[in-house]
């Protein structure tokens, strides 16, 4: 099992930044690839970036490509999401994934809000 807990959601207004971060804890986190989702209201949920284990293969939706950036530490334990440059469209519950070896994602952190102000 791994148990993941995000953290640094909030009010921004556009234009502003926020950094995401996810704990991990439980089996090795090195072992698995992670993941960012979010889930606007009235939507599904939609895929935004994604690391490998080492940080050497990183995904990132056309959506934010430019503007949000994946990265991990794995001495924390932790992935991060780094968000630029902020625009109301971005508002939305953002979830961090572990990815299992088949690739889908088995575990599942809480979520955090992110509103983004006009």
């Amino acid at each position: 099992q791994v148990q993941l807990v995000e953290s640094g959601g909030g009010l921004v207004q556009a234009g502003g930044s926020l950094r995401l971060s996810c704990a991990a804890s439980g089996r090795t986190f090195s072992n698995y690839g992670m993941g960012w989702f979010r889930q606007a209201p009235g939507k599904e949920r939609e895929f935004v970036a994604r690391i490998s284990w080492n940080g050497g293969s990183i995904n990132v939706a056309n959506s934010v490509k430019g503007r949000f950036t994946i990265s991990r530490d794995n001495a924390k334990t932790t992935v991060y999401l780094q968000m630029n440059s902020l625009r109301p469209d971005d508002t939305a519950v953002y979830y961090c994934a572990a990815q299992l070896r088949d690739l889908t994602y088995g575990y599942w952190g809480q979520g955090t809000q992110v509103t983004v102000s006009s």
